[in-house]
């Protein structure tokens, strides 16, 4: 778990670092193509695919947040090479969609479905991790459009593009497939500690072929 960078020594702090990344204060706006205007009216979260039941699950929005909320303190590290340490985030466990829409027992992996039609394929067992949360909250403050609002995916033991901004639903999936990034030859896993940043990198059993 991170902890609040004023906190930590220089040492300490560069300590948590993964290879290759440098600490950042302050949280730069990285994204790809235009921020998405909120219309709550409009907004729905899903949960389709290999479910358990295999129906579909919707909420709208009102629906959405008065689910559990919950914090966990973590740190977001950036593909682009920057980590920022110990932010708290506030939202939904990915744990209670879990349990209100469990998967079928053949689930594998998800693919994170957000606006624009822009993806994130996870391992089950990356979904289903202690700390991954629907953000709706960093340090007690609802988050920036820009930053994602009104929700986005924070999977903090991933590189941070592997937990979309303006998140709309997660399908189950019972073989895996490469969402946006993945599919543009960025990592298939993303797994920071072992700088897993292009699909160059990946080993047989990483993914699908590209």
């Amino acid at each position: 778990m991170g902890h609040p960078v004023e906190q930590e020594s220089g040492d300490a702090a560069r300590s948590e670092l993964p290879p290759g990344q440098r600490l950042q204060k302050g949280w730069p706006v990285t994204h790809y193509g235009p921020v998405p205007k909120f219309r709550p009216e409009r907004w729905e979260f899903r949960v389709f695919g290999a479910t358990a039941d295999g129906a579909k699950h919707c909420w709208n929005h009102e629906e959405f947040t008065a689910l559990p909320y919950a914090t966990v303190v973590a740190d977001l590290h950036c593909v682009t090479k920057y980590s920022m340490l110990g932010a708290e985030w506030g939202g939904i466990p990915a744990r209670t969609i879990l349990d209100i829409a469990p998967p079928a027992p053949e689930a594998t992996h998800v693919m994170v479905w957000a606006e624009y039609g822009f993806s994130s394929n996870l391992r089950l067992s990356d979904f289903t991790a202690d700390r991954t949360l629907f953000a709706t909250h960093k340090d007690g403050e609802l988050l920036t459009a820009e930053h994602g609002f009104p929700l986005r995916l924070i999977v903090p033991h991933l590189y941070a593009w592997k937990g979309p901004k303006w998140v709309r639903g997660v399908e189950y999936m019972t073989t895996d497939r490469r969402g946006f990034w993945e599919e543009r030859g960025y990592h298939n896993i993303g797994d920071p500690w072992k700088e897993q940043r292009y699909s160059y990198q990946e080993e047989p059993g990483d993914g699908p072929e590209l």
